[in-house]
């Protein structure tokens, strides 16, 4: 990618991180600056210090879903608050569209999380004595809106997550999924542009949890929210993210898309992550394609270089010969192999010329 179009991905970064660091204890701010940036959590630890998150440096793009994930401990959701500025980090900076968040004030802050953020969290957080229209609407009165216009906001948020028809219930009347449903759109009822999801729906059943995630994929088709979603379950993180971002004692250890971790873990611990994941669920053709070649005979099949491979795969590997990959446009871009699919799909490793 040439200078000029790096310059122009940069201006749409909505979320700037650079060497964010947080640590936990009396002493965090001497013992992080006499380590120079070499932090290491064991160590930290024998000086009463605990990392939570340990040079973190990336960007969220516009309209882009970014998952952080790890296990309990690993420091996803720190790194969420301090970006949040739920939490302070010890040292790094931060940039929500191109402001400087750890410059700002008290009143500036509150001002940037009423305008641009929305928060979801695992508790649902519902005012008990409040119904469902009550609860959305409670931050646009918050925010200063006036009773009629925050009553018509709610109604439309209430509609738009399917809870038309429950508005005067109250939290105790609703199910898990439609209480997670009142706190998707109470955040979503002050129109934020950034959107923080802390692992909105690990508290659900799985039946419920997977009807969220339904829910999730199709209001982000409608909303195009930048969007940070923690997460600790890996085949969620695969399901919804544009890119993921897998954490480690506070440290990144591969921020990469679904398809190159899967196919490229860039570390052993990220390895073991990916070593159980249905690799055909969640590749797309044109990871496992080969490059096109005139001279080669095709059988009549095309496939579509975004479909997922377990869509197609039983078409692909009764093929005798290549199976031809196009786009959008219906041109040809690449070629399918049955052995190559299946070593994919079975262990192998993809070579260089299939990385995206």
């Amino acid at each position: 990618m040439s200078s000029e179009s790096d310059q122009a991905v940069n201006e749409n970064a909505i979320i700037k991180c650079e060497s964010v660091y947080k640590i936990f204890g009396d002493n965090a701010q001497k013992v992080l600056a006499s380590s120079k940036g070499n932090v290491n959590a064991e160590s930290f630890l024998d000086a009463g210090c605990v990392v939570g998150v340990n040079n973190a440096s990336f960007e969220v793009y516009e309209g882009e879903l970014l998952i952080l994930m790890g296990l309990s401990g690993s420091g996803k959701s720190t790194l969420l608050r301090c970006i949040s500025r739920l939490t302070d980090p010890t040292a790094g900076n931060i940039f929500i569209e191109g402001q400087d968040l750890l410059a700002m004030n008290s009143k500036e802050l509150i001002e940037l999380r009423r305008s641009k953020m929305g928060m979801v969290f695992q508790s649902f957080g519902l005012l008990p004595h409040k119904t469902v229209l009550e609860n959305i609407a409670f931050p646009l009165q918050v925010k200063g809106l006036s009773t009629q216009e925050s009553i018509k906001r709610a109604l439309e948020m209430a509609e738009l997550v399917a809870l038309g028809g429950r508005e005067n219930y109250f939290p105790r009347q609703l199910s898990g999924g439609q209480q997670q449903r009142v706190g998707i759109a109470r955040s979503l009822a002050v129109e934020p542009d950034i959107w923080f999801l802390d692992e909105p729906f690990s508290a659900l059943d799985p039946l419920i949890r997977k009807e969220m995630q339904d829910e999730f994929i199709r209001l982000r088709q409608v909303l195009n929210k930048t969007i940070l979603f923690v997460t600790h379950d890996f085949d969620e993180a695969l399901r919804l993210a544009d890119r993921i971002a897998i954490m480690k004692d506070g440290v990144i250890e591969q921020l990469d898309t679904p398809t190159n971790i899967v196919l490229n873990p860039a570390t052993e611990y990220v390895r073991k992550f990916t070593e159980e994941v249905p690799r055909e669920k969640v590749l797309k053709i044109e990871s496992v394609m080969d490059p096109y070649s005139s001279s080669e005979e095709f059988s009549d099949l095309k496939v579509s270089k975004d479909a997922i491979v377990e869509t197609v795969a039983e078409s692909i590997l009764s093929q005798e010969k290549a199976v031809a990959v196009v786009d959008a446009n219906n041109e040809i871009v690449g070629a399918l192999h049955p052995s190559h699919v299946i070593n994919v799909l079975f262990g192998g490793k993809s070579d260089n010329n299939n990385q995206d």
